[in-house]
């Protein structure tokens, strides 16, 4: 595992840290990760987003369980319904008052042997890697048996819908109408071995547009992520530097001048 926030240049030039926040969490049977990114126009949006990735690990560690013979993908997502549920009403209880200056959005995955749990408020991405597969593809035939896999591939689960007439307007975990703007997914596939969590300050850098539909991932660069991830010999500190300096570079910030957030995850096999 590993992450990472950038201060956009924008709140560099006008001396605010970052707003973005990050934590990950290790539990028996599976790992709680959440994103989070303050609204800039919102006084104290990086409190709210610190709190909010917080009280995520706490709320999503009980759900982080293996998936068992006959577990129901809609009790599961009811799980991570109601986690959240619980996220938005400690974080309104933090508040002690109007939620608009914490405004933050939260993006959550669940990690856990046999399934991948998404929750997300506001405009986080959430990515996977599979081996050479899409999502709850299977082999032909219905079998369990397929042939190798090919080369990995990246795929981009779905985003929240806002539901509102103004495409730019961004749900916050405190504001009124969150759980009915809610994403919730739960993804049932033994070939996902990676997962990505970013705020939306890494859009460009992370997708790209099709030419019909929705956007699609940049594999060169989330291969190239995953790649040193995985690789013998991983330095952490060395990656650190690494990475900050490229979401400082010249590259991202011709793009962006928000705040970046990159938290991502590999499976190890043991075997």
């Amino acid at each position: 595992m590993h992450g990472i926030s950038a201060t956009g240049y924008r709140h560099l030039r006008d001396d605010k840290p970052c707003q973005d926040a990050w934590r990950h969490r290790e539990v028996p049977g599976g790992l709680v990760l959440a994103v989070a990114d303050g609204a800039g126009s919102a006084e104290r949006s990086g409190e709210g987003a610190r709190v909010a990735v917080e009280l995520a690990m706490d709320a999503f560690a009980p759900v982080a369980a293996p998936w068992r013979p006959g577990d129901d993908p809609r009790e599961r997502r009811e799980l991570l319904t109601e986690a959240f549920r619980e996220v938005r009403a400690e974080f309104l209880t933090w508040c002690a008052g109007p939620a608009a200056p914490f405004a933050t959005t939260l993006t959550v995955v669940v990690a856990a042997e046999g399934w991948l749990g998404q929750v997300s408020i506001g405009d986080g991405l959430v990515l996977v890697r599979g081996e050479g597969r899409a999502p709850d593809e299977r082999p032909p035939g219905g079998g369990d048996t397929a042939s190798p896999p090919g080369p990995a591939s990246y795929h981009l689960l779905p985003q929240t819908h806002t539901g509102s007439e103004y495409a730019n307007e961004t749900v916050f975990l405190g504001s009124p109408t969150a759980l009915g703007q809610l994403r919730v997914d739960c993804v049932r596939d033994p070939m996902i071995d990676g997962v990505l969590l970013s705020t939306d300050g890494l859009t460009h850098a992370l997708l790209r547009r099709s030419p019909a539909g929705p956007p699609l991932p940049h594999d060169a660069f989330l291969g190239h992520l995953f790649e040193r991830l995985g690789r013998d010999g991983y330095d952490h500190d060395e990656e650190d530097r690494r990475l900050a300096e490229f979401l400082a570079s010249d590259q991202i910030s011709r793009v962006t001048g928000d705040d970046k957030t990159l938290l991502w995850a590999i499976r190890h096999d043991d075997h």
